[in-house]
């Protein structure tokens, strides 16, 4: 007899996401979270991780991406695949440029512009981790993650609940959902799918101003290789907002206080109907 019971299939993991299918020299394919009856738009993060994996694929060994510029101008849907077009802009004796195009349906969704670098030696510095927060074991699970199913996110107290009703906080432990490759670059586009998760303006409270909308614009600079399969903390603070539009910034430190990337995000943040 038959199993009359629905298939459900497997979601696509970190891993599978960032294999890129080559199509043909700097033109790449990838999947896509599976499409549910609540979100059926493509998460941002996975659109900016896959752009600039398409990115790091076509740079000369031992180059790690050092900044990533992306500018999000359709929505994506999971339904349809989405094709990576590579420009090879420049290749110095140090750094590599690279632009990405992510197109669906013929139009562009998404447009990155990296830049790669091969490891230096030089003076360090970097802003301190907050001191004295619970750690990731003392934080729940964030219940609303069907935005993006690859990573565990733990909002960090205080929390506040948002206009539907999400507990929210600007700090947040994270980490992919599975264990990933040891390659710079794979950690470093989950890291890009994971700084798009949480807005800056969770704990600000002004009249006619929503915690945070569609992405608009996101920045990354990747400081040390950090692994994003192990708990993360990042912390997000507003700068500015007028016009319809926020901007935040963002860091991204190890457990053990190691600071991995910086990152601004602009979001769009037009307030609710009255």
């Amino acid at each position: 007899m038959s199993d009359s019971s629905e298939f459900v299939p497997q979601l696509p993991s970190m891993a599978e996401l960032l294999d890129l299918e080559e199509l043909d020299r700097d033109l790449y394919r990838g999947i896509n979270e599976f499409p549910t009856a609540d979100r059926p738009t493509l998460f941002g993060g996975q659109v900016a991780a896959q752009a600039l994996k398409a990115a790091g694929l076509t740079v000369p060994e031992g180059r790690s991406p050092h900044s990533m510029h992306g500018y999000f101008l359709r929505t994506g849907w999971r339904a349809r695949p989405v094709v990576f077009k590579v420009e090879r802009d420049r290749d110095g004796k140090s750094f590599s440029a690279r632009r990405v195009s992510a197109l669906q349906n013929g139009e562009v969704i998404f447009d990155l512009t990296a830049s790669f670098h091969l490891q230096e030696d030089g003076g360090e510095y970097g802003v301190a981790m907050a001191q004295g927060l619970p750690g990731p074991d003392e934080c729940t699970a964030e219940p609303y993650n069907d935005n993006y199913p690859n990573a565990e996110a733990r909002p960090v107290p205080p929390l506040h609940i948002d206009r539907f009703g999400n507990r929210i906080s600007s700090t947040i432990w994270m980490r992919t959902s599975e264990r990933l490759a040891d390659d710079r670059l794979t950690h470093a586009c989950a890291f890009a799918y994971m700084s798009d998760i949480g807005t800056g303006f969770a704990n600000v409270k002004a009249d006619r101003l929503p915690s945070g909308g569609p992405s608009l614009d996101h920045a990354v600079w990747f400081r040390t290789a950090l692994r994003a399969d192990e708990w993360s903390l990042m912390r997000l603070w507003p700068l500015m907002a007028g016009g319809a539009r926020g901007l935040y910034g963002g860091s991204i430190h190890s457990a053990d206080g190691t600071l991995g990337a910086m990152f601004t995000q602009e979001a769009l943040m037009r307030p609710p109907a009255d």
